[in-house]
């Protein structure tokens, strides 16, 4: 059961920290033409606490995960990593406005088959 949990939570951490991160890119705006623009504009994100606190995200989903394989297989954990996939397609779609396409509601439907069939072996 704690392994199903780290699992969870990784998947959990990992999406938190893609939504945290797109969200202070958006608000950001487009990279700058000029090279020392780029610059303050890279330093300017790598001081927001927002990005910041999407790569602590990371980094704990990867301690997280490390913590689950010493109770599964990576063949049975790995997969569950694409959970991910459906999440941020959700949540893109509601607090980004992202198109939620056929395409990939489709796309994920087949991943989550993949993953379904991946694993009962």
């Amino acid at each position: 059961m704690i392994g199903v949990l780290l699992l969870l939570a990784t998947v959990g951490l990992t999406v938190v920290g893609q939504l945290l991160f797109k969200w202070r890119i958006d608000e950001a705006g487009e990279v700058p033409a000029g090279a020392g623009e780029k610059l303050g504009f890279a330093l300017g994100l790598a001081g927001d606490p927002w990005v910041i606190a999407s790569f602590v995200a990371a980094l704990v989903a990867s301690v997280t995960y490390g913590a689950a394989l010493t109770r599964f297989d990576l063949g049975f954990a790995y997969p569950f990593m694409s959970l991910s996939f459906v999440l941020v397609l959700l949540f893109s779609a509601t607090f980004f406005g992202e198109p939620l396409t056929t395409a990939k509601v489709a796309g994920v439907l087949l991943i989550v088959l993949g993953v379904f069939v991946g694993t009962r072996s």
